[in-house]
């Protein structure tokens, strides 16, 4: 039997995974939430609630669980025990922007090639691309200031460009909700302001935009609601109320029962 991406998630989400979909206006639900790696619990009863438009930090610790985080909401990690809910949406319809540093940009590709994989969806495999679609692009591109790059190898980008050109494959993607894990680590400071402006816009717009971060200044500069994550501790809501002095000791403090453990943040 075969299945479109959404149909697909319909199927596994409401049979044998603690992952839901539900109607209703753009949420993420998180009840008693645990995920393990083989003798190690990584996080441990987390339970909040996202719901859109907004834009959320996860920020915590090294080794704290923040990028587990999101490859559970992804369905990347199985959860070892809790709830997730997706309201108004499922996650194949999250655009994820992974850290630089597990992407490879020795492969042979231009710009253009790769904010093209941003209309996969829409396009299909071997499908040629209309003049509309590659107005999209253009506009895109135009979006995050690389209007002439489309031809550009990617081996030829700055560190910040490449991130610019990951954010443009996002636009294209035109997703509900986006999952950005360290998307400023290594990047000027022009970049990163005029990234976030996107952001914002997102937020404008109706999205849900959570984002791992592990700039403080960052996540109080610009975002308004943060997760402060360290693995068994936790806080959630706004951001001024979050990253307190006690609970920055308090989640510094729950990270040294586990410093020594071999782990993935």
């Amino acid at each position: 039997m075969k299945y479109s991406p959404r149909t697909f998630w319909n199927h596994l989400t409401q049979s044998h995974t603690p992952i839901h979909c539900q109607p209703g206006p753009i949420s993420i639900h998180l009840e008693k939430l645990s995920v393990s790696y083989p003798k190690n619990p990584i996080i441990s009863g987390l339970s909040c609630h996202f719901a859109a438009p907004a834009l959320w930090g996860i920020a915590g610790p090294n080794g704290a669980g923040k990028s587990t985080l999101l490859k559970t909401l992804l369905g990347i990690q199985q959860p070892k025990e809790g709830d997730i809910t997706f309201h108004g949406f499922c996650p194949c319809d999250v655009a994820y922007l992974a850290q630089q540093n597990q992407l490879d940009r020795r492969f042979p590709l231009t710009v253009g090639d790769t904010i093209a994989m941003g209309l996969f969806r829409e396009v299909g495999v071997f499908q040629k691309y209309t003049d509309i679609q590659r107005k999209k692009m253009q506009i895109a591109l135009e979006q995050v200031g690389l209007p002439s790059f489309s031809k550009t190898p990617l081996q030829a980008l700055s560190g910040g460009q490449f991130q610019r050109v990951l954010f443009a494959r996002l636009i294209l993607q035109d997703a509900p909700v986006i999952f950005l894990d360290e998307p400023f680590t290594g990047v000027d400071t022009q970049t990163i302001n005029d990234l976030m402006g996107l952001l914002q816009l997102w937020v404008k717009e109706g999205r849900l935009v959570i984002a791992v971060l592990h700039d403080l200044d960052l996540v109080q500069d610009y975002f308004p609601q943060t997760l402060l994550l360290a693995r068994h501790f936790f806080k959630w809501g706004p951001t001024a109320g979050v990253l307190t002095k006690e609970n920055m000791r308090a989640a510094l403090t729950a990270s040294r029962s586990w410093e020594s453990m071999a782990g993935v943040s």
